[in-house]
């Protein structure tokens, strides 16, 4: 019971923030991105609450306790391109976006930025971002349901509408700034129940008894779980680092640099949300291997690997700490279905209706059909989730590649190569959607089952830098256009 009275008090002050950034928001710049007026701290757990999603407490812990500490190299990859992302794309794309017309969306950015294909560029990223997003909105609904499944002993199918709708009426309601906010809380409680659970496994077991419990494990299963090289070939390191890639493409995470207030306070994102990403990584891990070693001392079987962090909490913590820390599960959730949910909502009314068919519409009209796209990719998102085998890990790393293909080498060269043109942007976009889609199904049908299991950010990454980059050889870039990028270089400069 005092798990249950916890958790809902985490649902009402959610339920509150909604509520409060509602009366908060006064047009649609607020909605979509907050009028750009988030400081560093607010910036860097928003980041990173709405990357991590139920893969940090979910997918990850899961991962490791069935397969060890193998598995460990996605996180190395992602602290990398998280690093990387914040040095060399954040503060470009917060000057950039503002100069190019004040952008609130990715493809609003690139229809500015390369604008002779403007109109086709815009429809196609969009669409990119509808295809991608709702798959990775499906991710979060399936890690929401299976929360609620195992904590209320619900029905799938039930728990998958409870899980949604918790979501959904913040997001509807309040917009990026109860997204941000709520974010804020959301990654703090994700930081303090990743580095609490190891702990309070290490207090019920010696690291004596967790060596004899992963031998014992090791002897059934022929699994050295200790082993970060156990079963994996080069092309899986290299897959599994190449996770970092595709932070330089999400629309969702590239939002929160776009919000930032200044360059400065984006300094300040780096610093905090590295250090919390590393640390919560780590807590991750570690959940995974010591819950491994806790089950299997205790001699408790465990049927979803992916609710081990569920489970173990269930049994170690008092019902009141459970409750808060099982919240911070449901905040992972919440902070990325919620980013993702608000971008969809971006794109269809920003670049299509607003683009195509209601050029003049109010900011009080395009902020309630944003309200309504919502709900509408929400629904498709709940559909799609509805097989209760559904893999988190899966979902989102397809969506991940998708984005970090299409959008991430477009993104860098949009920031630093004046000599892209429109048709090559466009080009490269393509190419890199359309690699992560077909590579699996193609290496599938030719019978290299080697080249099957690399991940396909790789060849889309490649395909889509290669081509745009080629492409403009052909295509030169207008002096108009050259001119307006050096403008934006140089406000960049001036502003650091």
């Amino acid at each position: 019971m005092q798990i249950y009275i916890t958790f809902s008090l985490y649902l009402i002050v959610i339920l509150g923030i909604g509520i409060y950034a509602y009366l908060s928001t006064n047009n649609f710049d607020d909605y979509i991105l907050g009028g750009r007026k988030m400081g560093g701290f607010v910036t860097a757990m928003s980041a990173g609450a709405s990357d991590m999603s139920g893969w940090l407490l979910m997918g990850l812990p899961g991962a490791i306790f069935t397969s060890g500490l193998s598995q460990a190299w996605i996180a190395v990859g992602l602290v990398l391109g998280a690093y990387f992302n914040y040095r060399i794309v954040a503060g470009r794309l917060r000057i950039f976006t503002e100069h190019y017309n004040n952008a609130l969306t990715l493809p609003e950015f690139f229809a500015q930025r390369f604008p002779h294909q403007k109109k086709a560029l815009k429809i196609i990223s969009s669409a990119i971002i509808l295809f991608f997003f709702t798959i990775y909105c499906a991710s979060g609904v399936v890690a929401g349901a299976k929360l609620f499944q195992s904590l209320l002993h619900m029905d799938y199918n039930e728990a998958l509408w409870l899980g949604a709708f918790a979501t959904i009426i913040y997001t509807f309601i309040g917009g990026y700034l109860a997204v941000s906010w709520s974010d804020t809380i959301q990654a703090s409680l994700m930081f303090f129940a990743l580095l609490l659970a190891p702990i309070m496994v290490l207090m019920n077991l010696s690291w004596n008894d967790i060596t004899t419990a992963l031998h014992a494990k090791t002897a059934i299963t022929h699994i050295p779980y200790a082993n970060w090289l156990h079963d994996v070939s080069g092309i899986g390191v290299i897959s599994a680092l190449a996770w970092g890639l595709g932070y330089f493409g999400q629309p969702h995470i590239l939002a929160r640099f776009m919000a930032a207030d200044s360059l400065q306070s984006l300094k300040q994102a780096r610093k905090i949300g590295i250090s919390w990403m590393i640390l919560c990584l780590a807590g991750a891990v570690s959940v995974g291997y010591f819950g491994l070693a806790y089950f299997t001392a205790e001699d408790i079987p465990l049927a979803h690997p992916e609710a081990v962090f569920i489970e173990l909490s269930k049994l170690l913590f008092n019902p009141w700490v459970a409750g808060v820390v099982l919240s911070a599960i449901l905040a992972a959730v919440m902070s990325t279905l919620s980013a993702q949910l608000l971008m969809s909502s971006a794109a269809i009314t920003e670049d299509f209706y607003k683009g195509f068919l209601r050029k003049n519409a109010s900011s009080r009209e395009l902020v309630w059909v944003g309200r309504v796209m919502v709900l509408t990719i929400a629904g498709i998102a709940i559909w799609i989730a509805q097989n209760p085998d559904s893999k988190v890990m899966g979902l989102v790393s397809y969506a991940w590649a998708g984005f970090g293909a299409a959008f991430g080498p477009i993104i860098i060269i949009s920031l630093f190569n004046r000599h892209i043109s429109s048709r090559a942007a466009l080009c490269g976009m393509l190419a890199g959607a359309i690699t992560v889609v077909i590579w699996k199904p193609l290496m599938a049908y030719w019978g290299w089952t080697d080249m099957a299991q690399l991940y396909e950010i790789i060849p889309g990454f490649l395909a889509s830098a290669t081509i745009a980059t080629a492409s403009s050889l052909f295509h030169p870039v207008e002096e108009e256009v050259i001119n307006k990028f050096n403008q934006a270089v140089s406000e960049f400069k001036n502003s650091k």
